[in-house]
């Protein structure tokens, strides 16, 4: 046990992680939400990480893929929930393991169903409002880890769903993580979505998530071939049309319209009692910054970092080709520290 103590120091010293992040700076030669969206995409230089898959078999009948890193098994264990079509190889994905690692904490990335790399078996996917999800996945992971800190991160999609969860749970999510953090988290899902579908948006980051969300329901109708029409889901050209013929049905909503308004976590954000940061850039190509929480429509709980800049999930600094430091050291510092 000394031993075990000695190395957790020694780690901690390693990482030096500052008690918070300076405020975010854009770097001049990246200008605009939309390049510091996609630049961090596909240009940033990111850590290889190694990952440790894990397979949960789940009641319903279905799987869940989980990604981990770290080894010492009492050390702090950061959860993170990625975005729409994501996976543990994205950079943010990526850079956040690779800090959490370097700082001899424990990491793990919970892939939604069907993201992993392998279709899942049941007619439902994964969806921006599914907190009973996270719910079973916070409550498995905390008591698969006895006493070690529990610390649940959500990117996105991942972020909303996380925080609905929280307002829904309120003093009740305590008892199972310690802090929490979302990251570019669509709060409003109506605003985000025919934001999305509007324009730019529409032909870019919009025309890339059909690309994938389309295959895959078009899939589905191997295994069930009654779920909807296929012609309908190949002439699929938004978001709204997606979610209002596919995801709305498929998880118990009556329409896009109906799941934008009640899988939207922002209504509950008073509710929520758990230390909880939460980081939107102001220019966030994906949800506009009039779209953002207030002061007085979050809980005492809840820490907002609104910076002018840094695109959806983008936030690169420093001279080119710059990097995405500032966001582990954001998320990490808050967890440590509470700051």
């Amino acid at each position: 046990m000394r031993c075990l103590r000695v190395f957790l120091v020694a780690a901690r010293l390693l990482c030096a992680m500052p008690a918070r992040a300076a405020e975010y700076q854009a770097p001049a030669w990246l200008p605009g939400g939309d390049l510091q969206t996609v630049y961090p995409y596909f240009f940033a230089p990111v850590p290889k990480v190694d990952y440790r898959r894990e397979r949960w078999e789940l009641p319903d009948g279905d799987f869940l893929d989980l990604d981990w890193v770290g080894e010492v098994a009492d050390a702090p264990l950061v959860v993170l929930f990625h975005g729409l079509e994501g996976n543990s190889r994205g950079f943010y994905a990526l850079v956040l393991m690779n800090a959490v690692k370097q700082c001899g904490w424990r990491g793990v990335v919970v892939h939604f169903r069907g993201c992993s790399g392998e279709p899942n078996r049941l007619p439902r996917a994964y969806f921006a409002g599914d907190s009973a999800e996270i719910d079973y996945i916070l409550k498995r992971l905390k008591q698969n880890n006895g006493h070690a800190a529990l610390y649940a991160t959500g990117v996105s999609l991942g972020g909303n769903a996380l925080l609905k969860w929280l307002g829904e749970e309120g003093e009740n999510a305590t008892a199972v993580i310690n802090r929490a953090a979302a990251i570019s988290a669509p709060v409003d899902l109506t605003s985000t979505g025919h934001n999305l579908d509007k324009g730019f948006n529409r032909y870019t980051y919009t025309a890339k998530f059909l690309s994938t969300l389309k295959q895959t329901a078009l899939q589905k109708l191997d295994a069930y071939p009654a779920l909807y029409e296929r012609k309908k889901v190949e002439a699929i050209s938004s978001l709204y049309e997606f979610d209002d013929l596919v995801t709305a049905p498929l998880h118990g909503y009556k329409g896009a319209d109906d799941y934008w308004r009640r899988a939207s976590s922002k209504p509950g954000l008073i509710h929520v009692r758990v230390s909880t940061l939460l980081i939107n850039a102001r220019n966030d190509p994906f949800m506009p910054g009039s779209a953002l929480p207030r002061a007085d429509e979050v809980s005492s709980a809840i820490t907002l970092d609104f910076p002018a800049q840094g695109g959806h999930v983008g936030f690169l600094e420093g001279p080119f080709p710059g990097n995405v430091n500032w966001l582990p050291q954001r998320v990490l510092g808050f967890f440590e520290n509470g700051q």
